[in-house]
């Protein structure tokens, strides 16, 4: 678990971190995955409660390498928030009402709080193959 790089110092600053801001649910891309075991063992080490983990599916491109600013993906574009979150919560299985495709940001994140539904998020590791009907 000691590694010249620094990973187990990171580690342990995440899970005490969480603790110390009483973090009970934690939603992350599922490339982050391989952390959670040597997370929970930390916790368990330090007799701490450890949050829930849930792994959402990430998006990659064509070659199968995460969309990040690491892997120069191109940046959404603000002026199209609300589609944007559209899109993203299609993805994610919440299948929003095409009524909202063009509304504002805050419209279209007061229904998702609204509908949201951790059971219709894809399972997988990268670019869910979910298609709202």
């Amino acid at each position: 678990m000691f590694r010249r790089d620094g990973f187990f110092a990171y580690q342990l600053a995440v899970v005490v971190d969480d603790a110390a801001q009483h973090v009970t649910q934690v939603v992350r891309g599922a490339d982050l995955l391989d952390n959670t075991p040597q997370q929970l063992l930390l916790f368990e080490l330090l007799g701490l409660s450890p949050p829930a983990y849930y792994h959402v599916p990430v998006l990659a491109d064509r070659t199968g390498q995460k969309l990040s600013k690491q892997t120069a993906a191109t940046a959404v574009r603000n002026d199209t928030a609300g589609e944007n979150l559209h899109s993203i919560l299609d993805l994610l299985g919440q299948c929003p009402p095409p009524t909202l495709y063009r509304a504002r940001p805050h419209e279209v994140l007061q229904w998702a709080v609204e509908h949201w539904e951790i059971d219709a998020v894809p399972h997988g590791a990268t670019n869910p193959r979910f298609v709202c009907v």
